[in-house]
């Protein structure tokens, strides 16, 4: 909790600062209350004057209000300065995140995340808002109606701290019962979050298979823990309320019957002290139970924002494994060469790709092929440094990518994800998605774009055309619409280097040969990565790398590998005809 309220600027530091020092006139004035009392009782007693009881009567009111005035000036300071905080700690949050490798993001479930966001800062900020303010007031009220009181009367202080006691030992009790299950609901809470997005996503698949039930009960298990625990939880932190209410009326009962006996042996003169003291004693005997109970609500509170704020804290000190270097320029472009690299995902005992070399020149086409889990996609993923190469390098235009600056690293590559990516919002904004340095995607680069991913006609017949309505994911579009419309986004940045990931898996052969067809006369200075499962795909590439069980076995064009490389011709042979083999067009 320490290390996350240090992400308090210097302004909010200030205004939290005005907030205590208005704490402490509220408790002043809060505490002068009683003495006021005091002496209307002596008045009252002594035969006083109407008018000096109602004197004491105003400067009662006085104190109530100025307290009053403190405690929303207070309350208002502590909820904006809070709710700042959250806000800036959420975009925190979520720049940290967007940081991360993949390796980082791997370590951290997308549910968990999305919880840690949300829920576990909503929890942070409620207990900073609360108890902000009650961890000062409490203990300041509690010393200071302690130092009133001292030496009042040895019974009364005797009764005032056994009454703590057992209020101490109750809220420890709670505390030690609940905290273990805190851990358990925001894990549970995570399960949750999981689940619902799980069932979400493959809600067709849900439903063609029949299984709306297997879902639901596999949601309701994990509901019910959840409920069970929360209540549990609830129960026993219900203990509270009653345990405040019998221990404050309790106090303010014994001094009151303490009181009795002392003042019947009295003598008259001391009755009256007595008495005056007694009402004192126990409004701030009533103050220091109220403070304590404060204490124990705050307390209560304390440890699910603290395991929230340990949640937090693993986010925001999570190490990025990627670091970013200097470079933001370099004299060739187009350039990619892999020396000797091999590749070992961090909780893998043995490496996805062994000793890789090859170089791909400007303009040239270099395919990537292989069985399923022979490492394409790994590959590609270096180029992009969504991981670094476990031993050897990868170079772009001469440079080790690990030299340059991230931003100028992706101004390079143009990404065409497995699986196309598409976000809310219109098909305009999805093409001219994100930014580049020294260039803008203007309305003709998008036209252009789309014309040459072969997604003009079914952009352009819909009613709103570039201004039609994309939903989240994309999930209004097919998924060789989709496709088109990331590998038109790709385009309109015009990079030095594309990459397809199996970018073409969706589209039929007509569409697929001519986009490739288009994509060669558009590309012709750009290098191109391509990634594929089809042999009709890849067949005219420049360069052919054969990937098995992580290992270069194969590089060449297409004619080359059909005599050399007996994995390529087994794949080829498995897809194509002789007469196709041979036949140049794709």
């Amino acid at each position: 909790m320490i290390k996350l309220i240090k992400n308090f600027n210097k302004k909010q530091v200030l205004y939290i600062f005005i907030a205590f020092l208005l704490i402490a006139v509220q408790v002043y004035f809060e505490l002068k209350i009683p003495d006021y009392m005091s002496k209307i009782t002596s008045l009252v007693q002594t035969g006083g004057l109407v008018k000096d009881v109602l004197i004491q009567g105003f400067y009662m009111l006085g104190c109530a209000l100025v307290s009053l005035a403190s405690t929303v000036i207070v309350g208002y300071i502590l909820a904006n300065t809070c709710s700042l905080f959250s806000k800036n700690l959420r975009s925190k949050l979520y720049k940290k995140v967007e940081s991360f490798s993949m390796s980082e993001i791997k370590s951290f479930s997308t549910s968990s995340l999305i919880t840690r966001t949300t829920n576990d800062i909503t929890n942070v900020e409620m207990f900073l808002t609360m108890g902000l303010q009650t961890m000062i007031k409490a203990p300041l009220t509690a010393i200071w109606a302690i130092l009133k009181i001292l030496g009042k009367s040895y019974t009364w202080t005797m009764i005032t701290g056994g009454c703590v006691v057992v209020l101490l030992v109750t809220v420890i009790s709670v505390m030690l019962t609940v905290i273990p299950r805190f851990k358990i609901v925001q894990k549970l809470i995570d399960r949750v979050n999981e689940l619902t997005r799980e069932n979400l996503k493959g809600l067709r698949v849900v439903r063609a298979f029949n299984a709306e039930d297997y879902q639901k009960d596999k949601f309701e298990s994990v509901n019910d823990n959840l409920t069970k625990t929360q209540v549990f939880n609830q129960k026993i932190m219900g203990l509270i309320s009653p345990m405040m209410y019998l221990v404050m009326n309790g106090v303010a009962l014994a001094i009151y019957f303490a009181g009795a006996y002392l003042i019947k042996d009295a003598t008259l003169s001391l009755k009256i002290d007595l008495f005056s003291n007694m009402v004192i004693f126990s409004s701030y005997a009533t103050q220091v139970i109220m403070s304590f109970l404060m204490l124990a609500m705050i307390f209560i509170m304390l440890p699910r924002a603290q395991i929230s704020a340990v949640r937090i804290n693993e986010v925001l000190e999570t190490e990025n494994s990627i670091k970013e270097g200097n470079v933001t320029t370099s004299k060739t472009k187009g350039e990619v060469e892999f020396k000797n690299v091999s590749f070992k995902y961090p909780d893998a005992k043995e490496h996805m790709l062994e000793n890789i070399s090859f170089k791909a020149n400007k303009g040239e086409t270099i395919a990537i092929i292989g069985s399923t889990g022979s490492g394409k996609s790994t590959l590609i993923n270096l180029i992009t440094r969504f991981y670094d190469v476990t031993e050897g390098e990868v170079l772009i235009d001469g440079i080790n990518i690990k030299n340059y600056k991230l931003n100028s690293l992706y101004d390079k590559i143009g990404y065409i994800p497995q699986k196309a990516v598409l976000f809310s919002g219109t098909i305009s904004d999805n093409i001219a998605f994100g930014e580049k340095s020294n260039y803008k995607v203007t309305d003709k680069k998008i036209k252009e774009a789309v014309e040459v991913a072969q997604a003009k006609e079914f952009v352009e017949n819909k009613e709103d055309k570039y201004l039609s309505n994309v939903a989240q994911g994309g999930s209004n579009l097919s998924g060789g619409q989709k496709q088109r419309l990331a590998i038109a986004r790709a385009i309109a940045r015009d990079p030095e280097i594309y990459i397809f990931d199996d970018s073409f898996s969706a589209l039929d052969y007509k569409t697929d040969y001519t986009l490739r067809k288009e994509l060669k006369k558009y590309t012709k200075d750009s290098t191109c990565f391509i990634v594929a499962q089809r042999i009709g795909t890849i067949k005219n590439a420049d360069k052919i790398i054969v990937l098995d069980n992580g290992k270069c076995v194969g590089i060449g064009t297409h004619k080359e590998l059909l005599k050399k490389c007996k994995v390529y011709k087994e794949i080829a042979t498995s897809q194509l005809s002789e007469e196709e083999l041979l036949n140049d067009r794709a």
